[in-house]
């Protein structure tokens, strides 16, 4: 059989490969590869799929029209790469899309992700190799911010979890809210995430995201999910929401639905996961260009700069509402002083658990 050389994109290991073979699998790390002549195209959706229009950063765009989904990955790919095949017992998944060309355009979100992943790799010990970063500017096209590519990040991020793992995952992009359909949800809507290609393939559901990271959870690991878009206050669909005032009073809002006919267990199955999350479910999340000086996520920012200054003796209250008090007093600074009832933002803590929120240590 006529071969050639190929070298593993993830390992840097050498291997001879079949000569038309279109991906392979290395046997020394095990993850798939695609080979270096496996065409890429992107079907410019004016071409009726008669022929694809390639532009340099792998997406094409139809320039009367400015936002294209169509133009993201109808790829002729039939094998998903998946995330590296690295499991310390420190692993995150970090997404940021800014939806390049959308009349609804995001500034920050690749800003808050590349903080984010500093926060986790020089200050909290998270392995480089063990953070996945899903943006549009990513070259590989399985780091694209797509549907299918933030799943398989996400089942990657849980797969052989055990006792003493510490998992999360950070959100930044655009949220929404649809219609509940399995009784699931108190106000009656499921909260979403918007992939870069949901108009096209769809939104994530926080069912979805709960089935796939939370109820695998395994007792002695932990989740903590950091969600910094609109509508976000039980993203994770975790039973138990705190609920806290301006004086740091708090109580837990039981959020099962022991009544829906349909309502499926969403807790875990025996670990510790925790959503922090941008603002209450009907609230809209905000960029704060006032803290940096360029577009940045309101939670994403003062989440990091309290973690950093506080990180030896920081408990999930102080957390909460200094958090809260950070984006108080630059929506005053914005708006001269008066916040609009419809602009407040006020982040939100959920768990799988009830605790003592001023006595719980935060920890990743």
């Amino acid at each position: 059989m006529a071969t050639r050389r190929e070298k593993c994109q993830w390992c840097g290991q050498k291997m001879l490969v079949p000569l038309q073979a279109q991906a392979f699998s290395c046997p020394y790390c095990q993850n798939i590869n695609q080979t270096r002549n496996y065409h890429i195209g992107y079907l410019h959706p004016q071409m009726n799929g008669s022929h694809p229009r390639i532009s340099n950063n792998g997406m094409s765009y139809d320039n009367t029209n400015g936002w294209n989904p169509a133009r993201y990955y109808q790829s002729y790919i039939p094998i998903q790469v998946s995330p590296p095949n690295f499991h310390g017992r420190k692993r995150a998944v970090l997404c940021g899309i800014t939806y390049q060309g959308h009349p609804k355009a995001l500034k920050g979100s690749v800003n808050d992700v590349l903080s984010m992943k500093s926060l986790l790799v020089w200050k909290l010990g998270f392995p480089n190799a063990s953070v996945v970063v899903l943006t549009e500017e990513e070259e590989d096209p399985y780091r694209q911010p797509t549907k299918r590519n933030i799943l398989t990040a996400l089942q990657w991020l849980v797969q052989g979890c055990q006792s003493g793992d510490s998992l999360v995952f950070h959100y930044s992009g655009h949220g929404s809210r649809v219609r509940d359909r399995d009784g699931d949800e108190v106000d009656g809507h499921d909260e979403a995430l918007c992939p870069v290609d949901y108009e096209t393939e769809g939104k994530i559901l926080d069912d979805q995201i709960n089935d796939i990271i939370v109820r695998p959870l395994p007792r002695g690991a932990t989740l903590h999910a950091i969600i910094d878009t609109c509508f976000s206050g039980t993203f994770l669909d975790l039973p138990f929401l705190c609920r806290m005032n301006r004086e740091g009073y708090y109580r837990w809002e039981d959020h099962r639905m022991p009544n829906g006919r349909y309502a499926p267990y969403k807790g875990t199955s025996g670990g510790l996961a925790i959503s922090i999350s941008a603002c209450d479910d009907n609230q809209n999340s905000g960029e704060a260009p006032i803290f940096t000086g360029s577009a940045t996520g309101a939670l994403t920012y003062s989440f990091i700069q309290i973690v950093e200054r506080n990180e030896a003796r920081l408990t999930y209250g102080y957390l909460l509402s200094t958090m809260r008090n950070y984006i108080h007093d630059a929506q005053k600074t914005l708006s001269n002083g008066r916040i609009e009832p419809d602009s407040v933002q006020e982040p939100q803590l959920s768990s799988s658990e009830q605790f003592d929120v001023h006595s719980k240590y935060f920890v990743l």
